[in-house]
């Protein structure tokens, strides 16, 4: 029973990151979602995540994360599971997609220099450009700033909920935060290839290839 229960999960885990960006999820996809994040098995989501997180290191830029609807449901559900918060079924998934349920978002992670002078996140921009050289600017982009070091380890939650959650904290210095930049998904190509554009003071400081045919 347990080996079957691990066959079942891996095939879910491979399913899931098969096949190409869902904007919209039907009952089946949230199921599967919702499964994928509540699987007891560490290595079936690390494997799924694995293509949603792109190093980059190109500095201030550390890491970016991309949050599709579907990977946003397996993150609430991993989240509530992990938290023992009980059922988590597919009205819970819903209320989590919200108002806007194709949104793409884009979560640049960044790390600043310890000797900056900034008073809260720069006006760091985040955008798509398509394979033609068309440039998409996000529908809305949140700044939140990080005092002290970032901790390892924690799971990356529902970026819109976690983007200004973080209050200033004046005993620590400001050494970096996110930019959350949100996309509508009904606008992208399910299988295109973009790359992810960062810019800081008009200067482009990093880019990213996301294959969104990889992803789901």
């Amino acid at each position: 029973m347990v080996r079957t229960g691990i066959a079942l999960a891996a095939l879910l885990a491979c399913g899931a990151t098969l096949g190409a960006f869902e904007p919209s999820l039907d009952p089946r996809s949230l199921t599967e979602a919702i499964d994928l994040g509540q699987s007891r098995i560490d290595d079936v989501r690390s494997r799924f995540h694995a293509p949603y997180h792109l190093d980059v290191m190109q500095p201030p830029v550390d890491y970016i994360e991309i949050v599709t609807p579907f990977r946003r449901i397996a993150l609430d559900a991993e989240a509530h599971t992990r938290a023992g918060q009980g059922l988590y079924g597919q009205r819970e998934a819903l209320a989590t997609l919200g108002d806007n349920p194709s949104r793409v978002d884009v979560v640049a992670e960044l790390t600043f220099h310890p000797l900056n002078n900034y008073l809260g996140v720069p006006a760091i921009t985040v955008n798509l450009v398509a394979s033609g050289g068309a440039t998409i600017p996000p529908i809305n982009a949140v700044r939140t700033p990080r005092f002290g070091p970032r901790v390892s380890g924690m799971p990356l939650a529902n970026p819109a909920v976690v983007a200004g959650t973080v209050g200033p904290q004046r005993s620590q210095p400001l050494l970096g935060g996110n930019v959350v930049a949100t996309f509508d998904g009904l606008a992208l190509d399910a299988r295109g290839v973009y790359v992810i554009v960062v810019r800081d003071d008009g200067k482009d400081v990093a880019k990213a290839t996301v294959d969104l045919g990889r992803l789901r």
